[in-house]
């Protein structure tokens, strides 16, 4: 692997600053969001995977594309979804057009689990993330991690 000769572009304090409150202001709001969610038997991925299949036609997404929705990797989903399975909230079947196809399907007691957390889940985003800052931050957010995304997704990750 070549060796870059260009000197690093250090991070000055402000923006380390920023950074670093960023890393821990994230962290803290999922470990508060994942507890509320626990009172439910439910992680904060969990949660996720649930609310995507409730907005899916037929309450059902083939697993490849909900790893995709919910930001896991295929086998972290089929790990998780076995375990929701397990407990009823799901369950998988066989796609009838393509055999080699699996779909996640959310069951009627995954959605009635999901419309008991639901309002507790959104008032914790409200209470810990939508007003705790004042309006224009909020709209700041929103266009800096628009950013983020159009930067992350324009250029291709590192390769080991």
């Amino acid at each position: 692997m070549a060796r870059s000769t260009t000197e690093p572009r250090w991070l000055d304090a402000d923006q380390q600053r920023t950074w670093r409150t960023y890393l821990l202001g994230s962290a803290r709001l999922n470990e508060r969001l994942d507890a509320d969610l626990r009172r439910f038997g439910l992680d904060l991925g969990e949660y996720e995977i649930l609310v995507t299949l409730s907005e899916s036609p037929e309450r059902r997404v083939r697993m490849s594309e909900l790893a995709t929705a919910v930001h896991q990797s295929r086998s972290r989903l089929t790990h998780t979804v076995s375990r929701m399975e397990k407990a009823g909230l799901v369950d998988r079947q066989t796609c009838p057009t393509d055999r080699r196809g699996v779909w996640a399907h959310l069951t009627d007691q995954g959605f009635t689990l999901l419309e008991t957390a639901a309002p507790q889940h959104v008032e914790a985003v409200r209470r810990h993330f939508v007003e705790a800052v004042c309006a224009e931050d909020y709209a700041a957010l929103g266009r800096a991690f628009a950013a983020v995304i159009a930067a992350t997704e324009a250029e291709p990750p590192p390769s080991d």
